[in-house]
């Protein structure tokens, strides 16, 4: 990636210092921040989903940092609660510390989901109709979600500002173009868009911010007893891969070895082929 030199707030072109050279990391962080401004000031009402992963807590931290330290808008757990323990006891935690307004809705029981979705995809999708209840009764013309396109092929296809059309589909064919970081907001009734701040981020991005910023995570990432969570879901559907990582250095230094899909553990990721580009049609996070 190309390094542009830029000037820190106190330097003036005059100055003999050497101006800081903006690195990967910054870009990309400079990149999300735009993003969530651009989001702010176009969709009211807005809300970021904080699933309590790595993802998302990144997105609630560049958030803050995007709103000089408060996120001025709701951030939403749609709860299916069969989340690990740790995960409900961080939430409750930074919702706190971070001083966060948070949304918190639950999911239908899985015999009110489509009986052909394979088991662990029918389980999962129950946060497809979490998720349409809470935007229809908050209102919600914007939800900003912490998907990336090398976590997942389906997800590849998404825009940055992705239109969901009534019904809360996704038209995966029809999708505006997005040119010189120009982001449509089209608006017709029952339709929303969904923002992805991170799309271009990679997860080996991810953990190298985390390590920068020091933002706190969930400690089933790290691993305990030869084993750790690469990716956090619901107990029921999510396994631990193999590893010795117990520190973020650690992780980082894995992933640049593995040649392992980051979603191996989720049980869904090994049913049908096409499963995964059927939630997400039908609006799953």
């Amino acid at each position: 990636m190309t390094q542009t030199p830029i000037l820190s707030r106190d330097q003036s072109t005059t100055s003999l210092a050497q101006p800081r050279i903006m690195d990967d990391l910054d870009q990309l962080e400079a990149q999300s921040i735009f993003i969530l401004r651009e989001a702010y000031r176009k969709l009211k009402p807005l809300s970021l989903l904080w699933s309590l992963g790595k993802d998302s807590n990144v997105m609630v931290w560049l958030a803050r940092k995007a709103f000089m330290g408060r996120v001025p808008f709701p951030v939403m757990h749609v709860d299916t609660e069969k989340k690990f323990p740790e995960m409900y006891a961080f939430r409750d935690e930074y919702t706190k510390k971070w001083d966060l307004d948070l949304l918190l809705g639950y999911c239908p029981p899985v015999e009110e989901i489509d009986p052909s979705l394979p088991p662990a995809a029918r389980s999962a999708a129950r946060k497809t109709a979490g998720l349409a209840a809470m935007i229809e009764k908050h209102k919600l013309r914007g939800v900003i979600a912490g998907i990336r396109r090398d976590e997942q092929a389906t997800r590849a296809k998404e825009r940055v500002f992705s239109p969901r059309g009534a019904g809360h589909r996704w038209d995966v064919r029809n999708q505006p173009p997005e040119f010189w970081d120009q982001y449509a907001t089209p608006y017709e009734d029952g339709m929303h868009i969904r923002v992805h701040p991170l799309l271009s981020w990679r997860e080996i991005d991810i953990w190298r911010y985390i390590e920068r910023e020091n933002i706190p995570l969930v400690d089933l990432y790290f691993a305990k007893d030869g084993k750790r969570y690469r990716s956090l879901g619901d107990q029921d559907i999510t396994n631990p891969i193999e590893s010795n990582a117990s520190t973020v250095a650690e992780v980082i230094a894995e992933l640049e070895t593995s040649r392992t899909s980051e979603r191996a553990g989720r049980a869904m990721d090994h049913e049908s082929e096409d499963v995964f580009e059927r939630l997400r049609v039908a609006g799953y996070l």
